[in-house]
């Protein structure tokens, strides 16, 4: 595993952010990733697709990604750039989209309370804590290798075609 840590910029987004509100219904026929990413969270603010230009993490309260199945929502967020999502909690099902289609998807209790819009944040996945702005650090619950490793490839299908390309190993 090479994937040791990710910084980036914070939005901070509020409790229970339904997949509704990270991409709306309307644009569920778009298939290209970009396309879909020029509308990400769009439901919630419609000047929050111009904001993830330059905020590429997410910081999220409690439930994000609550809502229907959808891996548009996923899709819709890498396709803005977005390189992980640290919330209090995480709907199960957006949680395992994320994993499958390569999102980084970190919970960390007690991150919406001690994070404001525009921060810089440090997750550093070698030691299972994240680097706030202040330099104060919050653990974060752990994610096994093999999720890290699928995280790495790109998503899921991506490191299955690894594995059956080169062999595991």
């Amino acid at each position: 595993m090479c994937l040791k840590s990710v910084e980036g910029i914070v939005l901070v987004v509020g409790d229970n952010v339904d997949t509704d509100a990270i991409v709306p219904g309307r644009y569920l026929t778009l298939t290209d990733t970009r396309e879909l990413g020029k509308h990400a969270l769009e439901g919630l603010d419609p000047s929050i697709p111009g904001k993830l230009k330059e905020r590429n993490l997410i910081v999220a309260g409690r439930n994000f990604g609550c809502g229907s199945s959808r891996e548009h929502a996923v899709l819709a967020l890498l396709g803005a750039g977005v390189k992980a999502v640290v919330a209090e909690s995480f709907a199960r099902i957006f949680y395992r989209n994320a994993i499958n289609r390569g999102l980084l998807v970190v919970e960390a209790p007690g991150v919406s309370q001690k994070v404001s819009d525009g921060d810089r944040l440090v997750i550093d996945l070698e030691s299972g804590v994240v680097v706030l702005a202040s330099g104060e650090t919050l653990p974060f619950k752990p994610i096994a290798r093999e999720v890290l490793e699928i995280i790495e490839a790109g998503g899921l299908i991506e490191r299955l075609r690894k594995e059956l390309q080169y062999g595991r190993g």
